[in-house]
């Protein structure tokens, strides 16, 4: 994810923060020291900091879960309004998507039982106001327990939503299970966001938007996986396109860039196998800079998946998660074309249903 850095590497998985997260710290910490002082804004943050460690822990729940149905997780990043786990792939079986789903809850669901064990005071103020000051432990458990009722909501992209799709797709196919979850999300995002106006909390129409957005995407990205099934590399490969050398300058591919449609280019060496891919907002980067005679070698992407031409096409959706595109080679190496996301999605729209 954009904007995201790795700050280290925990059961498999890389963790990475959002740059943003940083600036909720800021405002938090501001706004707490403005009212009560630095004890206030200590406080403050301490809490915001636990709270996200929670979040964490609740995304590696989902993540060690998924682990034991054969599914890995490059990374959980942290962003201001909550944790994202990136699963390599989502499980298919109901019973197994269900458990995912229910995993990070019942992490939140174990801390806040572990608080109240230990002696947390849960009092009625930290449930109605868990970022009110003092009693930091009562109000860790009371904000475990509203993350665990909250993601329980039976609407996309909530954990409930997806046991929500996993208990539809018993009785239906996973795309339709899969829109009306996401349709039930979107409308649980609008009510969220009248809440946030009339109440003027921005968090909250943050968070609505984000629901809508992710909603959607999860809608586009099952039908696409769907409509990819029985396709392979070979029905949506480019197989006309310019190519680059290594030793080429920048100029030479702006001249390039400017004579065809590519938006990435090809780099090969002269037997035909891939060395990398320049995209063009690499060269353009790389211009602004003001050196066209830079070779070609010193700017592209080198980290490119390669698949045969019968690599199934779900396979190729997978490889494009993180890369500018996915090249066709031979038994040999030799490139005979590419995927992008770009002509993917054009391919998607030609065969979806009407």
């Amino acid at each position: 994810m954009s904007w995201s850095f790795p700050v280290g590497r925990l059961l498999g998985s890389e963790l990475r923060v959002h740059a943003t997260f940083f600036l909720l710290l800021g405002w938090i910490g501001l706004s707490a020291y403005s009212s009560g002082g630095t004890a206030a804004a200590l406080d403050s943050l301490s809490f915001v900091v636990l709270l996200f460690a929670c979040v964490v822990a609740h995304e590696y729940g989902h993540a060690l879960m998924a682990r034991r149905f054969g599914i890995r997780t490059p990374d959980i990043t942290l962003l201001p309004i909550g944790g994202l786990a990136r699963l390599d792939r989502m499980p298919e079986r109901p019973a197994q998507e269900i458990a995912v789903a229910l995993a990070g809850p019942a992490v939140n669901v174990v801390i806040w039982a572990v608080l109240i064990a230990l002696g947390a005071n849960t009092s009625v103020d930290a449930l109605s106001d868990p970022t009110a000051t003092g009693n930091l432990a009562g109000r860790i458990a009371a904000v475990n327990l509203a993350l665990a009722l909250f993601n329980m909501i039976p609407a996309f992209p909530m954990d409930g939503g997806r046991v929500l799709r996993a208990a539809l797709a018993l009785g239906t196919d996973r795309v339709r299970a899969t829109r009306i979850a996401a349709r039930a999300g979107q409308v649980f995002a609008l009510l969220l966001a009248v809440w946030g106006l009339t109440s003027g909390n921005l968090i909250l129409l943050l968070i609505a938007a984000f629901v809508i957005f992710a909603a959607e995407s999860e809608a586009q990205d099952v039908s696409s996986r769907d409509i990819a099934r029985g396709l392979f590399m070979r029905d949506a490969m480019i197989t006309q396109f310019e190519r680059l050398r290594p030793e080429d300058s920048l100029g030479v591919a702006g001249q390039t860039l400017i004579r065809t449609t590519q938006h990435e280019f090809p780099v090969l060496d002269d037997d035909g196998a891939l060395l990398g891919f320049l995209t063009r907002q690499a060269l353009f980067t790389a211009m602004a800079e003001g050196n066209t005679s830079r070779p070609v070698g010193e700017v592209m992407t080198t980290s490119i998946p390669q698949l045969g031409l019968a690599a199934p096409l779900v396979q190729v959706l997978d490889a494009l998660q993180g890369a500018p595109a996915v090249a066709a080679v031979d038994r040999h190496g030799r490139v005979l074309g590419y995927v992008t996301s770009e002509n993917l999605g054009e391919l998607m729209v030609l065969r979806r249903p009407r």
